[in-house]
């Protein structure tokens, strides 16, 4: 009988592939383990085993798998589930989940191996120079890699001449696969066992005596040993003899000490005894007690409490009670800069059963994580992540934990799969039978609609721990400080006088510019020309701290020019302004405090956010600038003042979401100020503010922005009332690009008749020398899902055939919000 495995291929593929197996392997495979098989001519990748059958493939012959890669499965069948429901919902294709699920060392690469052909003898007279470098080379190495020929012949491009090499039968090439991870070993040495008698240990330390150093290195090992009971690390032993690493391989060499190694974990817990969880006031109380009632009706629960009501601690004592039960809690997060903070507060509760899970820890470290959690070990109990960690291995999970379940970074949006990570935790809590709890201060509208509808059960907390009064929000008008001319630079004199005071009293203040750069817009005050970026349709922005213009889209970047390109006039201007120029104004006005800048520029390292926290926390900022960043859920216990620099430039996005956004995040930020005993303080510079939103910050009344917004989302037909899916094609040809998107719109139009939007550019239509067309498609409540999808991937399908927009991409993507 004869056997065969469907296998994921982390490439974009509709179907899986089939292969054949023996039946000794079929008794050894199970689904979730990793084979590498070849694919296409010469390549070979990793795939997941996902089904063992007997059924041989129709249209194609199956070919033999290449290798077994693992002993046991390292991803779960529910894991397989989870990525089929990925897969169907979000309208992409398994090895686009499996590529955004796995971390990147379990995805084997093969790469061309090049060696000696030994069967024939070459005339190397026959070879030209460049040939005959890479022949040399094999003769005193057995085989060489691609890279290694770049090398050699010192030019990128080495294929012509592996070509030339292959014809004339000098070489031969094939692929090999090698794995990337690699576990971490740690040097350990210890005395050689030839010492063990005291005799023999005497003699050594009389023979040592002509050599101090390395008697003072023995005599240092005794003492640490003797004190921590420990095996000793060659590092520490270097430490605290002061003795170089030549004097310890010295010694090895001596066969005096003998070195071992022991397999450690990248990431560990250093902290002393556990903290015990702090008391609940009775709003927290109630709240939990809620929440648990809440868990027996629904799977779902939003927790809605107010900026700074102690959300987090009732979080610890539902995952307390989860790890009692021995099951595994998910805790996710928007940002990595929360994470930073939550790790030390979580660990002082739960000590190492905390594993951290994000895209700023190495590959090593988040195999390392995937492992322990595949494995129930005891250092993975909780997983604090951002959006990815949903594709771990859990087996057992209790709980999930969705906090500030509003923020738009739990969608993924390039590339595929465009998941949402707030839906896919409820789904995969539901395989799971565990619980999902949403949490923030300011719920999207489909969470709280949902809730409403009684689909998620829904707690609220009204009052800031220990009673502390919500931030006393005023909104500043600066068209009318600009009339009066009581602006310096970007900051009004009420702002200044604010800030003053505050400072005075030894508090600290958070400025919020949601740009980051020095200024948006370099102008020519003779000619009017400002640089854009040669492939999107964008001004480049100026970042003084380089000298540069960079675009934000596709990371252009040059000089800062010192005159006009169009006219040569050394007038230029910037127009707008983003944390840069904030700071730089700030040190200025305040030359006596500390400054500092969180935003993407200043936070690329692992430990970027981790350093800017904690100097804000030990008080060694006075003012920190900053840009969205700083709004989620961060708790800083001394800042009294936070300044809005500008509110407009958010709300007049042209987006249906832009004013939900705005309330968001203004009042998150707000949510910074006064955490402890005083009140904070926030102003908002605006030039109206009139605004309804901003009226709405300005008095915290979520249901009043809850009703207004519900009210347009009907009227326009809009999520939640409506779902949506958005469609866009790429093309760097712009008629190209136009005409299959009118066919596009066209198709869907005689199935879904006035619920189809488009094709409208967006309002930046060209985005790395691409142009875009989005297509919007409106699904009522009434109309099947599964059904509509089914008939946008026949029109995507029939698009495709099309010679003329083949080259054409489209992107499709599910709830883009």
């Amino acid at each position: 009988m004869a056997y065969f495995i469907d296998v994921i291929i982390p490439i974009p593929l509709k179907k899986l592939f089939t292969y054949s197996i023996t039946a000794s392997e079929s008794d050894f495979l199970k689904v979730g383990m990793r084979v590498a098989v070849p694919f296409g001519k010469s390549k070979i990748y990793t795939g997941i085993v996902y089904n063992i059958h007997n059924q041989k493939p129709r249209v194609y012959e199956a070919k033999e798998i290449q290798q077994i890669l693992d002993d046991k499965p390292i991803v779960s069948e529910k894991q397989l589930q989870l990525w089929q429901w990925i897969a169907s919902y979000y309208m992409c294709t398994l090895g686009d989940v499996m590529r955004a699920a796995l971390p990147s060392a379990f995805i084997l690469e093969s790469e061309t191996v090049v060696s000696k052909n030994n069967l024939k003898n070459i005339d190397e007279s026959i070879l030209k120079d460049d040939e005959f470098l890479v022949f040399e080379a094999l003769h005193h190495q057995s085989s060489l890699k691609i890279h290694d020929i770049s090398n050699i012949l010192d030019k990128k491009n080495v294929f012509p001449v592996i070509k030339r090499l292959i014809e004339k039968e000098a070489i031969s090439v094939e692929e090999e696969v090698y794995e990337k991870y690699k576990p971490k070993l740690v040097r350990y040495v210890k005395l050689h066992a030839h010492f063990s008698s005291e005799k023999a240990l005497q003699e050594l330390l009389n023979d040592l005596s002509r050599a101090p150093k390395q008697r003072e290195v023995i005599m240092t090992l005794f003492s640490v040993s003797a004190t921590t009971k420990k095996p000793v690390k060659v590092k520490d032993l270097v430490n605290v003899s002061g003795a170089s690493s030549s004097i310890i391989k010295a010694l090895i060499g001596k066969n005096i000490l003998e070195e071992y190694h022991i397999q450690t974990d990248r990431v560990q817990y250093s902290g002393d005894e556990n903290e015990a969880t702090k008391n609940l006031n009775e709003y927290q109380k109630t709240a939990l007690s809620e929440i648990k009632t809440a868990f027996e009706t629904y799977h779902t629960t939003l927790l809605h409490g107010v900026t700074s009501s102690g959300k987090t601690e009732v979080y610890v004592k539902l995952i307390e009670d989860t790890i009692k039960e021995d099951k595994q809690v998910l805790y996710l997060l928007p940002e990595i800069a929360l994470t930073t903070q939550l790790v030390s507060r979580l660990q002082n509760y739960f000590g190492e059963q905390v594993a951290v899970f994000h895209s700023k820890y190495s590959v090593h470290e988040r195999v390392e994580v995937w492992n322990n959690v595949l494995h129930k070990s005891p250092k993975a109990k909780i997983v604090l992540g951002a959006r990815s960690s949903i594709f771990l291995p859990f087996n057992n999970l209790g709980l999930i934990i969705v906090d500030e379940e509003h923020e738009q970074s739990f969608k993924q949006f390039d590339p595929a799969p465009r998941y949402h990570a707030r839906d896919t935790a409820i789904v995969l809590a539901h395989m799971h039978s565990a619980k999902t709890l949403l949490g923030s201060a300011t719920p999207s509208l489909e969470s709280y609609f949902n809730a409403k509808q009684n689909k998620y059960g829904l707690v609220e907390i009204t009052k800031r721990y220990n009673d502390v009064l919500m931030p006393d929000i005023e909104l500043v008008d600066i068209k009318d400080k600009l009339k009066k001319k009581c602006m310096k630079g970007h900051f009004s004199d009420r702002l200044i006088e604010d800030m003053t005071e505050t400072l005075k009293v030894g508090h600290q203040i958070i400025l919020f510019q949601n740009r980051r750069g020095f200024s948006p817009i370099i102008e020519c005050k003779t000619c009017g020309h400002s640089p854009q970026c040669p492939n999107c349709d964008v001004s480049l922005t100026y970042h003084q701290y380089r000298n540069q213009l960079r675009c934000h889209y596709c990371g252009y970047n040059s000089a800062m020019m010192q005159d006009c390109v169009a006219c040569g006039s050394q007038d230029l201007d910037n127009k707008g302004f983003g944390t840069e120029q904030i700071e730089e104004e700030v040190k200025l006005l305040f030359p006596d405090y500390k400054v500092a800048r969180m935003d993407l520029d200043t936070t690329r390292g692992k430990y970027g956010y981790e350093k800017i926290i904690t100097a804000l926390e030990q008080r060694d900022i006075d003012i920190l600038v900053g840009t969205q960043m700083l709004t989620k859920g961060l708790d800083f216990r001394n800042v009294k003042l936070v300044g809005i620099m500008n509110a407009d430039n958010m709300l007049n996005f042209p987006d249906f979401r832009a004013h939900e956004r705005s309330f968001q995040l203004m009042l998150q930020v707000s949510g910074r100020a006064g955490r402890t005993e005083e009140r904070g303080k926030v102003l908002i510079q605006t030039y109206n503010p009139h605004h309804n939103i901003l009226q709405q910050v300005s008095t915290n009344s979520y249901m009043d922005m809850f009703n207004e917004q519900m009210n347009d989302r009907y009227n326009f037909k809009y999520p939640p009332v409506f779902k949506q899916i958005k469609i866009t094609l790429k093309h760097k040809d712009y008629s190209r690009v136009e005409t299959a998107s009118i066919w596009y719109a066209k198709s869907l139009r005689q199935l879904f008749k006035d619920y189809v939007l488009g094709p409208e550019s967006p309002p930046i239509a060209r985005i790395r020398n691409q142009f875009h067309k989005n297509i919007l498609v409106k699904i009522p409540k009434q109309q099947s899902l599964p059904k509509t999808k089914e008939a946008i991937i026949k029109i995507n399908n029939s698009f495709q055939s099309i010679k003329d927009f083949r080259s054409v991409k489209v992107i499709l993507n599910v709830d883009n919000f």
